[in-house]
């Protein structure tokens, strides 16, 4: 049964890949691509409970100002307040974001740890989070769960679950490690384009004849 789903989850993950191409991002082209840790860890805790396009400008502000722990250190957290300002939470993200930079500069001089059990010494970073970073930073096989990959997992029929991290045990299972970096993108892209929240694109997504729909009431 796990040897048939997974042949099912690779033949779906490749059609996703198929669907992206006509957005034409970078990544898809050369999955070697590895981003700054310290910027991927930043901008992951300012994503929390906000939406993409905000994370993206205030990311954005921030790195332009202070794009590592040396920088980030010597800005008043009243500075970062206003720099990452409107996401959610900022006046506590700005405090994490300022400790965080000192934890790094204390214990690792600086640099971000790679692995998973330091990741998530670290204060305020949670699985997601870690699992982002060593992925995406560090080309360390890694599976991130946002809110894109559980609800799409999820409504897929992949796997029943409840929150991301029981999705990211049952996904380590069916989804080859080949892909275990690439699936938080391609689902977060998919999810922005065409698998939305509320009234996905099904009538023009080409996994409208296996997805099951699950927890869909209304679609276009």
């Amino acid at each position: 049964m796990e040897t048939k789903l997974k042949t099912k989850v690779i033949k779906t993950i490749r059609l996703i890949e198929e669907q992206l191409k006509p957005f034409h991002i970078s990544w898809l082209k050369n999955t070697q691509i590895h981003e700054d840790p310290y910027k991927i860890l930043i901008s992951c805790l300012l994503s929390l409970r906000t939406k993409d396009p905000v994370t993206y400008e205030a990311t954005k502000r921030l790195f332009k100002v202070a794009d590592n722990p040396f920088k980030m250190v010597k800005i008043p957290i009243s500075k970062i307040q206003n720099l990452i300002y409107p996401v959610g939470f900022y006046r506590q993200k700005a405090k994490f974001i300022k400790e965080l930079s000192k934890q790094l500069i204390e214990r690792y001089k600086g640099n971000v740890p790679s692995s998973l059990n330091e990741l998530l010494r670290l204060k305020g970073v949670g699985l997601k989070t870690a699992n982002l970073v060593l992925g995406r930073g560090f080309g360390i096989p890694a599976i991130c769960v946002d809110t894109h990959v559980h609800r799409i997992s999820n409504r897929l029929g992949w796997v029943k679950t409840k929150d991301p991290k029981e999705t990211e045990k049952f996904l380590r299972k069916i989804i080859p490690k080949d892909y275990w970096i690439r699936i938080n993108s391609l689902m977060v892209v998919f999810g922005q384009k065409i698998c939305l929240a509320v009234s996905p694109l099904c009538s023009r997504c080409k996994l409208k004849n296996i997805c099951k729909r699950k927890g869909l009431t209304y679609f276009r």
